[in-house]
């Protein structure tokens, strides 16, 4: 098995620790532990391996799956490895540009990768495009949506479009699904659609709690039960401490849920009259706390204009080399207002000096 480095981690690991402000994080800003009771009681083994039936049961409900169904995971990238190796072996198709791991796992594991690119004009997914590219041998398309770096929101049409040309195929829909919450009307999972849907988040980015490395994967169960075989070989069972407050979280998702999307919107908000009074266009998000922005003119692509971002103005930003799209660079304004305004100060001021 040979797997590339992934670049966007590697990116972080260089740069992040010793800058003042993460202006590309991609997930909502962190709630402090105090609004929970952080007392697991016994520091064993999650038992059952799976995670807590009745939790399971909640979560599983909200996919329109069961406890059987579902399976908790060490944060949504462990569910959706687990997803790749219960179900890839020939043929994958990614809808891009999307987070890394979503193409590197199964070309890892010897699958043949067919990438569909968004349609850069709105960003959109063409759910005939998707369909075109399935083969008899296609294992399972993979989309992220909402969608990372973009933050467009594909529509239940397109989903549901995609989903039956799956089935038809006998073709697994794998949707990572972990900023869908933090839409205002979220769609139905794509585990709610049938046999062949497949559905993976957890608690990171909507909720702000990625501390807790805490996810899900949600699934008919064969595909649960493949799972679940593999996740004995990786981390066995869920974190204990994870569970105990990702329980909480759920059960107050209403009222921590409103208060991060009331956040992302007046944040984008900000964001694009800070792009638009620079000239700058980006993906107009829709969902999510995350935009592709084009570099300026004058830099030859996102890791030159990100790393003269960050040794002058100490900011991080994400090149779009990471997702494949030079061009680009990826912003995340789920961070706490304040950073969020100085961020953008600093940005403002490098931006002014090399116009």
């Amino acid at each position: 098995m040979q797997i590339p480095p992934f670049a966007l981690e590697r990116w972080f690991e260089e740069v992040e620790y010793d800058a003042d402000i993460m202006l590309a994080e991609s997930g909502i800003r962190p709630l402090d532990a105090s609004r929970f009771d952080t007392d697991p009681g016994s520091l064993g083994y999650v038992v059952p391996t799976a995670g807590d039936p009745e939790f399971r049961a909640a979560v599983g409900e909200h996919h329109g799956r069961s406890a059987e169904e579902t399976l908790f995971t060490c944060g949504t990238q462990e569910a959706n490895l687990l997803a790749f190796l219960a179900l890839v072996e020939n043929h994958a198709v990614v809808v891009t540009p999307t987070y890394g791991s979503l193409t590197a796992l199964p070309a890892s594991l010897g699958a043949t990768v067919t990438e569909v690119p968004l349609e850069e004009d709105g960003w959109t997914l063409d759910a005939d495009t998707v369909t075109e590219a399935l083969r008899p041998d296609t294992d399972c398309v993979v989309v992220n949506n909402p969608n990372n770096p973009t933050g467009r929101y594909h529509d239940e049409a397109t989903m549901r479009a995609i989903y039956e040309a799956c089935a038809d195929n006998g073709t697994y829909l794998l949707c990572d699904e972990v900023y869908r919450l933090l839409a205002e009307e979220p769609l139905p999972p794509v585990a709610s659609f049938g046999r062949y849907g497949v559905s993976t988040a957890g608690v990171s980015k909507s909720f702000g709690l990625e501390g807790l490395r805490f996810g899900w994967l949600c699934a008919a169960p064969e595909v649960v039960a493949a799972a679940a075989n593999w996740k004995d070989y990786t981390t066995i069972a869920p974190p204990v401490f994870g569970q105990h407050v990702a329980e909480q979280a759920f059960e107050r998702r209403e009222e921590l849920l409103e208060a991060n999307r009331d956040l992302a919107a007046d944040h984008r908000a900000l964001v694009a009259e800070f792009l638009d009074e620079h000239g700058l266009a980006w993906s107009a998000p829709d969902c999510g706390v995350n935009a592709f922005v084009e570099v300026p003119a004058g830099f030859a692509g996102g890791e030159s204009f990100c790393r003269g971002l960050v040794e002058e103005e100490s900011v991080v930003l994400a090149p779009g080399e990471a997702f494949g799209s030079p061009d680009r660079f990826r912003i995340g304004y789920g961070l706490p207002t304040a950073e969020l305004e100085e961020g953008l100060g600093r940005l403002a001021a490098f931006l002014d000096r090399h116009r």
